[in-house]
């Protein structure tokens, strides 16, 4: 097997918050109809929950489509989504399907929700109400069956009291929020994810460090982790691709 298979990314931990958070995946997967939303701040781990809640549901054998709604222009998001007709707009030279459609029976991701404009807002909630939609450029609606999954790192309830998020799609997503703690709040875990990334690029780079240093594991306690988890998984790779010994 391969490094992908070996180390695929999960939830690691033993906090309290992990293992709630564990449980939550579990219920979830068991109801695999029930829209989510996932808040907490970038590099906590968010994508690796929609993950294995797909994987664990019974739609694991259908796709996971993701889209970044902080990616994609605004002007191409929608097309992105539902798909366009051949000569809806400049550039559009054949009919191409969109995220949603490609998703059917599976699931779709939309990662930070909260960058979606007024407008998209308006027309995902009637996506996920009647699971209809329609391609850009068409008037025929189009129907998808799917377990639908969002993310955000900003507060939704901030945006909303500012107009720029609305609340009749807020209490839509927020049917059941799972919400990712901060690195620095679980710190009992950071061992635990160190060593597990020190395995893991032991492997990836032909290394063989066994363990960490007493002033290398000081600094990884002291340290308030401002990038979460994803910042945790960089700082040991250089660690791993810079040591000069097995120790």
């Amino acid at each position: 097997r391969g490094l992908g298979d070996v180390y695929k990314r999960q939830l690691l931990g033993e906090s309290s918050a992990i293992c709630r958070i564990r449980q939550e995946i579990r219920v979830l997967a068991e109801n695999d109809n029930v829209d989510i939303l996932i808040c907490g701040e970038t590099g906590t781990g968010k994508e690796v929950v929609v993950n294995t809640i797909h994987e664990q549901s019974s739609r694991h054998d259908k796709p996971l489509v993701k889209i970044n709604c902080g990616a994609i222009p605004e002007n191409l998001l929608e097309s992105e989504l539902f798909g366009h007709e051949k000569g809806s707009f400049t550039g559009a030279t054949s009919r191409r399907i969109g995220r949603a459609e490609a998703a059917d029976g599976g699931t779709l991701f939309l990662d930070e929700i909260g960058d979606l404009s007024l407008q998209m807002q308006v027309k995902l909630l009637r996506f996920l109400q009647e699971k209809t939609f329609s391609r850009v450029g068409s008037n025929r609606e189009l129907h998808a069956d799917v377990r639908f999954i969002a993310a955000t790192s900003r507060n939704l309830e901030e945006l909303m009291a500012a107009n720029k998020f609305r609340e009749d799609l807020y209490y839509r997503l927020n049917i059941f929020p799972i919400v990712m703690p901060d690195l620095s709040k679980r710190k009992g875990d950071v061992m635990l994810l160190a060593e597990h990334f020190l395995s893991k690029f032991n492997l990836k780079y032909g290394k063989d460090i066994k363990r960490l240093s007493t002033p290398a594991i000081n600094m990884l306690m002291a340290y308030h982790w401002p990038g979460n988890v994803r910042e945790l998984e960089n700082c040991m790779e250089r660690a791993v691709i810079t040591a000069q010994d097995d120790c």
